[in-house]
C-alpha cells in the first residue's frame, strides 16, 4: 500500500484496487445472497434493499452511530475519511461492521472539496467511478426533477395558446390556471453553476409562441432537489411514489397548490428512480461494506445517508456507521429530529470529528482557502489559539448531548498537530463529559483509528435518553425559535415579511403536523454569517424565505443569504484533473 504522506488518494486507491475483493464477496461477508445484489461491473453493486429487509423484518438491530462535525473551514473536517477510518478500527476489534456514506456531487468533486471517498489510508474504492457517475442516481434524480420542469412549462405553454375545449380536445387536460409569478420548481444540474441561480426562460425566437412560456426561473445543484431529499427517507418503493406525487411545483391564481400528480408526471418521474431507489455497495481499502445513497450538503439541504441503507445496515451489522452533512447544528440536527423520526431508529451514539486546524480557524487563525498554502499559524504550534478555538467544539457536544445520546470526540490527526495541543482539546472535552479519541486513520488506516474504535465501543455500553428537540405538533414558527435558540445559540429570530407570509401559509396546510423542519444556513458558523467563527454570542437568526417540500414533508427556511445552487471558486478541483489517454485511467481525484 502506497504512503499517503507522500503519495495522493488517488494513486493509493489504484494500488489498493489491484487487490480488492469481488463485490460478489463484500456482499456475502455483510450477509447478502447472490439474488439481493445487482453486481454493477466487479466492483460495485445495488441492494434490493425490499427482499432484504423482507427476509430480515424480524432479525435483531444492530449499534447505530452518527457520525458528525464541528463547524468546518473550507477544507472540511474529514467526515468521510473519519467514518471509513472508524469502520477500519472497529473491524479490527473484531466486529461486523457497515457505514452508509453519501454519494459525492459533481459540484464539489469538480470544485473545491473533493470526492468526499475518504483520503488517505480510509476511503472507500473504486474511487473513480464512485467519485464520477457511480451508478447514475445522481443523473436519475437530475432527470426526474426536470421532468417536472418540462410538464410544468409545457402545461403553461398550452393553456396560454389554448381555449379551455380546444385544450380539453387536444389533450383530455383539465385547465390548472397556473400562476406564472407563484413558479416555485426549477431546473437543477449537478455542478457549482452561479450563473445559473436566476434566469429567463422561454425567450421565442423569430415570434414563435410555440418556444415556451417566458418567465423567471432558476437553477439548484441537484443534491439539494427534493428529490434527493425524497430519496433519502422513502422507505419503500410505495412510498417513492406517494412522495413525488405531492411535490410542488407552482401555485394557481387562487393560490391553491400544483403538484406533480396534476401534471400527471410523477409516475414517469418514479420510472426514473427505479434503480436509483436501490443502495450501493462497495468497500473499504481494507474490504468492509460501505452502502453509498443519496447526496452531500447538510446546509441547503437534509443532506443524509438514506433511510432504505440504514435500515438494512443495521440489520446485517453488529455496529452500523452513518453520515450525517457538516457540522451538528446542521446535519446532525436533521439526523436528530428529521430523520430518525422518520425511520424511528433510535441512534447509540454520535461521533463529533474535530481537526487542530479547524479549532485554530475559531480561535483566530485565517481562514484556510482551498488551492492556497496554509497560512502560518497552521504550520507551528499555537495551544492557546487551539483553547479558545475550542468554545466551538464544546457547543457541538453540548448539542449532542442535548439529543440524549454519548458524544465521542474524533480528533482527526493531521501532521503539523502537537501533542499538547491535542491534550488541550482532550482535556477540555473530558470536562464537558463527552469521550475524546485521537484518530491517525489518514495515515494508518485501521490501525490507526483503534483508540477511536475502542472510545467508541465503550460509548456503546452507555444508556441511551434519546429526546427530541421538539415535538412535530409545535407551530413551525416556534420550531423555527427552538433550533435557533437550543442548537444555533441565537438570541430569538428575525423573520422578513416574505417568511412570514410563506410560514403562515404553509402553517395553515392540513398536514403541517406531518411536516418537519429542514434548515437551510450557512455551514461555516454556528450563526448565518460565515464570517463569525467560535459560538457567537448576542446575535439573532435571520430568516428571509422558505419553501415547502410537500412531497418530502418538509419547510425549509432559508437564513442568511445562503444559496441552493453553489458557486465555483477561482481554482477549482477540475484544474487538476486529467485522463491518461494511454491507459483510460483518471488523475487528479481527491
Amino acid at each position: 500500500m502506497l504512503d499517503p504522506v507522500h503519495n495522493p488518494d488517488w494513486k493509493i486507491a489504484r494500488d489498493a484496487e489491484r487487490t480488492m475483493k469481488p463485490i460478489e464477496q463484500v456482499a456475502e461477508e455483510l450477509g447478502l445472497t447472490r439474488e439481493e445484489i445487482l453486481p454493477y461491473g466487479r466492483h460495485i453493486a445495488k441492494i434490493d434493499q425490499q427482499a432484504v429487509r423482507s427476509r430480515l423484518e424480524k432479525a435483531r438491530d444492530g449499534k447505530y452511530i452518527d457520525v458528525t462535525a464541528i463547524t468546518p473551514t473550507p477544507l472540511g473536517e474529514g467526515k468521510s475519511t473519519a467514518t471509513i477510518g472508524l469502520v477500519q478500527g472497529l473491524a479490527q476489534r473484531g466486529q461486523r461492521v457497515s457505514a452508509a456514506i453519501r454519494q459525492p456531487s459533481g459540484g464539489p468533486t469538480m470544485g473545491m472539496k473533493g470526492s468526499a471517498a475518504g483520503g488517505g489510508l480510509s476511503q472507500c474504492i473504486p474511487l473513480t467511478p464512485y467519485s464520477l457517475n457511480f451508478t447514475g442516481d445522481i443523473h436519475a434524480i437530475t432527470a426526474a426533477h426536470n421532468l417536472a420542469m418540462v410538464a410544468l412549462t409545457a402545461r403553461m405553454q398550452h393553456e396560454r395558446n389554448y381555449d379551455d375545449e380546444k385544450l380539453e380536445k387536444l389533450s383530455g387536460m383539465r385547465r390548472l390556471n397556473i400562476d406564472p409569478t407563484r413558479v416555485t420548481h426549477g431546473f437543477v444540474m449537478d455542478f457549482c453553476a452561479q450563473a445559473l441561480r436566476n434566469i429567463i426562460i422561454g425567450i421565442e425566437g423569430d415570434g414563435h409562441r410555440n418556444d415556451g412560456f417566458m418567465m423567471r426561473s432558476h437553477f439548484d445543484i441537484t443534491v439539494a432537489s427534493e428529490v434527493m431529499s425524497i430519496l433519502s427517507i422513502a422507505r419503500d418503493l410505495k412510498d417513492l411514489r406517494e412522495r413525488l406525487g405531492k411535490i410542488i411545483v407552482a401555485y394557481d391564481r387562487s393560490g391553491k397548490p400544483v403538484t406533480t400528480d396534476d401534471l400527471q408526471v410523477a409516475g414517469a418521474m418514479t420510472a426514473w428512480l427505479l434503480e436509483a431507489i436501490k443502495p450501493n455497495l462497495i468497500q473499504t481499502l481494507e474490504g468492509q461494506p460501505v452502502l453509498v445513497h443519496t447526496g452531500p450538503f447538510g446546509n441547503i439541504a437534509l443532506g443524509q445517508s438514506s433511510i432504505i441503507a440504514d435500515l438494512v445496515g443495521i440489520k446485517l451489522s453488529d455496529i452500523h456507521v452513518t453520515e450525517s452533512g457538516f457540522a451538528a447544528d446542521m446535519g446532525f440536527e436533521k439526523f436528530w429530529n428529521i430523520k430518525c423520526h422518520l425511520s424511528h431508529l433510535v441512534p447509540d451514539c454520535a461521533v463529533i470529528v474535530a481537526t487542530v486546524r479547524s479549532l485554530k480557524s475559531h480561535g483566530g487563525a485565517p481562514v484556510p482557502r482551498p488551492g492556497l498554502p496554509l497560512p502560518e499559524a497552521y504550520c507551528k504550534e499555537n495551544v492557546e489559539m487551539v483553547e479558545k478555538g475550542c468554545v466551538n467544539l464544546l457547543h457541538h457536544i453540548g448539542v449532542v448531548r442535548k439529543a440524549g445520546i454519548p458524544a465521542v470526540v474524533c480528533i482527526n490527526k493531521f501532521h503539523a498537530d502537537s501533542a499538547d495541543e491535542i491534550q488541550t482539546i482532550r482535556t477540555l472535552c473530558e470536562k464537558a463529559g463527552a469521550r475524546v479519541a485521537v484518530s491517525d486513520h489518514w495515515e494508518h488506516g485501521g490501525a490507526g483509528a483503534l483508540e477511536l474504535a475502542d472510545a467508541v465501543l465503550d460509548a456503546l455500553q452507555e444508556p441511551v435518553a434519546f429526546t427530541p428537540l421538539y415535538d412535530w405538533e409545535t407551530p413551525i414558527v416556534q420550531r423555527i425559535e427552538i433550533v435557533a435558540r437550543e442548537v444555533y445559540g441565537a438570541d430569538g429570530v428575525d423573520f422578513s415579511q416574505l417568511a412570514k407570509d410563506k410560514l403562515a401559509e404553509f402553517q395553515a396546510r392540513p398536514d403541517i403536523r406531518e411536516l418537519g423542519l429542514c434548515m437551510v444556513k450557512t455551514q461555516y458558523s454556528l450563526s448565518d454569517d460565515p464570517t463569525k467563527k467560535g459560538a457567537p454570542k448576542g446575535w439573532r437568526l435571520s430568516v428571509r424565505d422558505a419553501v415547502c417540500f410537500g412531497g418530502a414533508g418538509l419547510i425549509c427556511p432559508i437564513a442568511g443569504s445562503i444559496s441552493l445552487m453553489p458557486g465555483t471558486g477561482s481554482n477549482p478541483a477540475f484544474r487538476r484533473i486529467d485522463v491518461d489517454t494511454d491507459t483510460g485511467e483518471v488523475m487528479g481525484l481527491f
